[in-house]
C-alpha cells in the first residue's frame, strides 16, 4: 500500500526510486555501524540524520513511486493466469 509503483522491480524502475533505496540501504549501514561505537557529539548528530532518512524512505516510497518514470516490461516477465 506504500508502493505506488505499477511495476516491483527496482531494474524496471526510475531513477528516483532508485536513490531512494540507495540513500536508505546506506543510512542503515552506517546507523549499524555507529550503533557498535562508543559515541561522540559528531556520532549523534551523524546518528540523527541517518535515523531521519532512515524514517523518512516510508512516506517517500508512496510519493516518488506515485509519479517516478518506469520502463516497460518486457513480455517474457508477464504473470500467466
Amino acid at each position: 500500500w506504500i508502493d505506488r509503483s505499477p511495476v516491483k522491480s527496482i531494474r524496471y524502475r526510475g531513477i528516483w526510486s532508485k536513490v531512494l533505496l540507495f540513500t536508505f540501504v546506506i543510512a542503515f549501514i552506517i546507523l549499524g555501524w555507529l550503533g557498535s561505537q562508543s559515541g561522540s557529539e559528531a556520532q549523534t548528530i551523524v546518528a540523527q540524520v541517518c535515523t531521519f532518512i532512515y524514517f523518512a524512505f516510508f512516506p517517500l516510497l508512496y510519493f516518488v513511486s506515485g509519479f517516478d518514470k518506469v520502463k516497460p516490461v518486457p513480455e517474457r516477465v508477464t504473470m500467466h493466469d
